[in-house]
């Protein structure tokens, strides 16, 4: 059974361009959920990229649904790809990497092994994954979900949220939360590269985190 809804609105331009300068890394400091187990991870040095989510959920050896779903892609979109569980087949490889690639989208965040490392690699698509494997999808036509809610590396994404994928993770925000989420992490990188700029041999990093005072008071507790 194939279920295709509409496709989500696209993340704000002025959202996507502020949150090329948040590390999903630096968010982690402060927000708990929306990030994918660390087992995903870019396959070649992709770069910060942000965007839209699309959602496709594939079961199994079946990938009828990605090559169908390729068309509908747009420029900058995200295609974030629910394996449901399956870490066998990878769904992705170069031909429909190449396909994906000419629509212009940011990147491809997957749940799953990808094939043809190498080619994917020579023709410049972004993409995260768990793994590598030679086993691939066929087109049996069994079924698949697209732009419905999906979990990615144990992470809730929706379609239409926005995606900041780079070498140090990937995160999942809602358009409700990014833009304070945005922000906030933007602060706290020029405040953080500002408190480093004053280090020298003598400064003791403790105190200009304040870990020294918190440890000070529990010792006289």
């Amino acid at each position: 059974m194939f279920i295709i809804n509409e496709m989500p609105a696209k993340v704000e331009p002025a959202t996507v361009e502020r949150a090329s300068f948040a590390e999903p890394a630096t968010i982690g400091h402060f927000r708990l959920m929306g990030f994918p187990r660390k087992t995903i991870r870019p396959l070649h040095d992709c770069g910060r990229r942000v965007g839209t989510a699309v959602t496709l959920a594939l079961p199994g050896a079946d990938s009828t649904l990605l090559h169908h779903a390729v068309a509908m892609l747009r420029e900058g979109d995200v295609l974030v790809i629910d394996r449901l569980g399956d870490d066998t087949h990878a769904c992705l490889g170069g031909g429909v990497a190449y396909a994906i690639a000419k629509r212009g989208v940011a990147a491809v965040i997957i749940d799953g092994p990808i094939a043809d490392p190498g080619e994917i690699r020579e023709i410049g698509l972004p993409v995260w994954a768990s793994g590598v494997s030679s086993v691939t999808t066929r087109l049996l036509g069994a079924g698949g979900v697209m732009n419905a809610q999906i979990s990615c590396g144990g992470a809730v994404v929706r379609p239409g949220d926005l995606v900041i994928a780079d070498e140090g993770g990937v995160v999942f925000l809602p358009c409700k939360e990014a833009d304070s989420d945005i922000e906030r992490a933007v602060t706290m990188q020029e405040m953080e590269k500002r408190g480093l700029g004053s280090m020298g041999p003598n400064t003791a990093l403790g105190e200009l985190t304040g870990a020294t005072a918190l440890v000070q008071a529990k010792l006289q507790a």
